[in-house]
C-alpha cells in the first residue's frame, strides 16, 4: 500500500490540501513505471514529501550534492535501483521509498516565470521527484526525453498541461 506523508516546514499556499495533492502526484508518477505494483503491495510503501524553503534546500543541495545554491526539488532515494523490482513481493512491514523536498521560493518564482500556478508547478516537481526515487534520471538526452514523457502523462492524468509544451 502506498502512503505519502507530507510535512510543510514553511507556509505554502493555502487552502490546498497538500497531503492529498502530493499523494495524487506520487501515485500518478508511480503508475507509469515498472514499479506500479508498489501502490498495492503488501508492505506499506512510503514516500515523504517535505514542503520547505530555499534556505533548507540550499543547505541540503550543498551538503548532499556539492551545489552551493537552492534548487526547486531534491530527491533522496532510500532503495537501491536493483532492489526496486523485488519490493512488491517483500514481507517487510514498511518500506521508505524516499524523500522529496521542495523549495517554496524557487517554486513560486519558476511558476511565475512560466505563467502557471505554484500548485501545478509543485505537482510537476513532485512527479519529477517520484520518478527519481524509482531510478529515472535526465543525465543524457535519451533519459531526459523518457523521463519528460512520463511526467507529461502523469500530469495529464491530473488535469495539468504539458510543462514542456513551450519548449517543443
Amino acid at each position: 500500500m502506498l502512503s505519502v506523508e507530507t510535512h510543510a516546514a514553511t507556509p505554502w499556499p493555502d487552502p490546498l490540501d497538500w497531503e492529498v495533492r502530493a499523494g495524487e502526484a506520487v501515485a500518478a508518477a508511480l503508475a507509469l513505471t515498472p514499479y506500479a505494483a508498489l501502490a498495492d503491495a503488501a508492505p506499506l510503501v512510503e514516500v515523504s514529501v517535505r514542503l520547505s524553503d530555499d534556505a533548507e534546500v540550499h543547505t541540503l543541495n550543498r551538503d548532499f550534492r556539492g551545489k552551493d545554491k537552492p534548487t526547486n526539488v531534491l530527491s533522496f532515494p532510500q532503495v537501491q535501483d536493483d532492489l526496486l523490482e523485488s519490493l512488491a513481493n517483500s514481507d517487510d512491514g514498511e518500506i521508505l521509498l524516499g524523500d522529496i523536498v521542495l523549495a517554496r521560493e524557487t517554486c513560486a518564482r519558476e511558476a511565475d516565470e512560466k505563467g502557471i500556478s505554484i500548485v501545478d508547478h509543485a505537482t510537476h516537481l513532485i512527479v519529477h521527484g517520484t520518478l527519481h526515487l524509482v531510478g529515472y534520471d535526465h543525465m543524457d538526452d535519451s533519459s531526459a526525453a523518457a523521463m519528460e514523457a512520463l511526467e507529461v502523462k502523469a500530469l495529464a492524468s491530473l488535469g495539468i498541461a504539458n510543462p514542456y509544451a513551450e519548449l517543443d
